[in-house]
């Protein structure tokens, strides 16, 4: 099974064609891309007729001569596949207000099992974010993403806490949040890590820095998803016209 954060990207197609609405699909459909089904798909099917967006857009159709506007050229596409059944990629629309004509940093791909022209299954969404083609976090991956922080935050507060508890015969137990000396030695550092490096232990039996593959996957979620929304905040689209 395919990790939730890989992700994929051909330099060389981008450098040579660009990455525009009318070859998406066709950037999508690499053979080298991972996230790809090995299982023939109608856009396969159609592109060995001849038929995609772009040729679409130059050639047209038998009933509405070419050229075509990229609009007209895409709806054309969509009518032919949904005339087949079977696994399909479909590129969703764009945002309302957006010039088609225009380079567009994000494009949405759903990969869907059709069994006629108006019922289909969704088996997978996935994003084409400036040329680097991502599979659409679950919401499991998600939940794991921040749960894994949440019990980071947790397990830091409770650290801070621990530091602050004291006890004295005469009053039990209370906090004391005001050190006399503010400035923590790096031997009172050391100790709070073997103690909890112990506390791990004890309650687990790994290794002092020792992750499940579970934790792994969790924190590299949550580094691809931060990833994705940073590159999403300096698209220029998107900051002028705070919309995808």
């Amino acid at each position: 099974k395919m990790s939730e954060t890989a992700s994929f990207t051909d330099p060389v197609f981008l450098a040579r064609f660009g990455l525009f609405r009318f070859n998406a699909l066709d950037y999508f459909l690499h053979p080298l891309n991972p996230f790809k089904t090995k299982s023939k798909t109608s856009n396969e099917v159609l592109l060995m007729q001849g038929i995609d967006i772009g040729t679409l857009m130059q050639q047209g159709t038998g009933g509405k001569p070419g050229p075509l506007s990229p609009t007209v050229a895409e709806d054309e596409y969509n009518l032919a596949l949904s005339r087949l059944t079977g696994e399909q990629y479909e590129l969703l629309p764009p945002p309302p207000d957006f010039d088609i004509n225009q380079s567009q940093p994000l494009f949405v791909i759903r990969h869907v099992m059709r069994t006629n022209s108006s019922t289909n299954k969704v088996l997978g969404i996935y994003y084409i974010l400036e040329g680097v083609i991502y599979k659409s976090p679950s919401v499991r991956s998600l939940g794991k993403a921040n749960v894994t922080r949440t019990l980071e935050g947790l397990s830091e507060a409770c650290d801070a806490l621990g530091e602050c508890s004291r006890y004295e015969p005469s009053a039990g137990y209370f906090w004391e949040f005001e050190s006399q000396n503010h400035n923590v030695d790096d031997d009172n550092l050391l100790s709070l890590g073997h103690r909890k490096n112990r506390m791990r232990r004890i309650l687990d039996n790994r290794r002092p820095g020792e992750r499940t593959d579970e934790e792994d996957e969790g924190i590299r979620a949550t580094e691809a998803i931060d990833n994705i929304l940073v590159r999403l905040s300096k698209s220029t689209y998107v900051t002028s016209s705070g919309k995808v």
